[in-house]
């Protein structure tokens, strides 16, 4: 049987760019070589697209333009694939079909439905979640508007724009702070707890949402609570599953970036140690959490649990999360009985499987036609 050609998508314009490449470092190297022809593809910081690179030379410092062949992926349905790029010019003669695309991309431009929507143009099966959902997902507030849509418990929460904040600083001070203290201000649109900042005084709010206007137009400022940090991965397409919980217990004040990329800054309790009941409860909302975003293949739904009461409440979910091997959501489902390579198996299947129901749908319309 004929390989299937992977192309793994990596790197992009983000801040979150150095995370991706570890992540891809993982996924390359597990593939397995007898089934698969892997095809690495580094997106730059600046945009630019190259294949053959692999991600540990680019973490070693190299240059991409030194290493691989620049190439683009035609948003034209009829190509399928990579297309080198010379001198400024698109070479289809010499096209590279692709099979699959697997996308890890944290972050802008790649999270985010931008590459997803890309592929949709060009008729390619991708691992993971569809334009809509995935922007959804990247957009903290529009994520959090559905799920209260749906019934989800959370936090309490509001938002506002960099340009309400360049206006009426105070205002938008007085209105974050009926939140009380203390209360955590983001991004909107990063991951990887970038710009993310833990306030207990107004002074320190001045400065929070100056960091993170500096990443984002849209901030989002929400209560901060004395919770315990439960995740759980979800692996699926219209009939999803949910793994064993697993708990963070970050040695930071919270589980910032260093918390989660500096090793010995955090620790992972897989399983969480949490009653039976509680776990049940974990899963069912994190179905739930992936549904009300119409995901598909994986997400990390990640919760905060009240030391106080014990109240389950959704965080956020991640439609790319972190995929090293030491990664919160292929660890989950390696204590739930699905190893890592086999788990990347299972991803490319359920692309496939995706992308084959939706060419099912009509694209076509014929006014003569009836249903009668």
């Amino acid at each position: 049987m004929a390989k299937k050609r992977v192309a793994v998508i990596f790197g992009g314009r983000s801040g979150e760019h150095r995370v991706s490449l570890n992540s891809a470092a993982s996924v390359i190297g597990a593939l397995d070589k007898e089934r698969y022809e892997v095809i690495p593809v580094v997106i730059t910081p600046e945009g630019k697209w190259f294949a053959g690179v692999e991600p540990a030379h680019l973490l070693a410092g190299e240059d991409p333009e030194q290493l691989g062949q620049r190439v683009a992926l035609p948003a034209d349905p009829t190509y399928g694939g990579l297309a080198p790029v010379e001198e400024g010019c698109l070479k289809v003669e010499q096209l590279r079909p692709v099979d699959v695309v697997i996308p890890v991309l944290h972050g802008t431009f790649g999270e985010d439905g931008t590459v997803q929507g890309l592929l949709e143009l060009a008729n390619i099966p991708y691992v993971g979640a569809g334009v809509m959902a995935s922007a959804a997902g990247m957009d903290k507030i529009m994520m959090k508007t559905v799920f209260a849509r749906h019934g989800l418990p959370q936090v309490r929460y509001c938002h506002f724009l960099r340009r309400d904040w360049e206006r009426e600083p105070e205002a938008v001070l007085d209105r974050v702070e009926q939140l009380g203290y203390p209360v955590f201000v983001k991004p909107a649109n990063l991951g990887s707890s970038v710009g993310i900042s833990r306030a207990k005084n107004r002074d320190e709010l001045r400065r929070a949402v100056e960091l993170a206007a500096s990443y984002d137009r849209k901030i989002i400022a929400e209560e901060a609570l004395d919770v315990r940090e439960v995740e759980v991965s979800v692996l699926g397409n219209d009939d999803p599953m949910a793994s064993l919980p697993g708990e963070i217990v970050p040695l930071n004040e919270f589980y910032d970036y260093e918390a989660k990329y500096v090793e010995g800054k955090s620790r992972l309790v897989i399983p969480a140690r949490l009653p039976a009941e509680t776990m049940l409860e974990l899963q069912r909302l994190a179905i739930r959490a992936f549904k009300a975003l119409d995901c598909a293949g994986l997400a990390r739904v990640d919760f905060f649990l009240r030391r106080d009461n014990g109240a389950v409440l959704v965080n956020e979910i991640n439609t790319i999360p972190g995929f090293t091997r030491t990664s919160m959501y292929p660890k989950l489902w390696e204590a739930t009985g699905i190893p890592y390579q086999d788990l990347l198996d299972r991803l490319i299947e359920l692309a496939l499987e995706r992308h084959r129901d939706k060419n099912r749908s009509r694209t076509t319309y014929d006014p003569q036609e009836t249903a009668g």
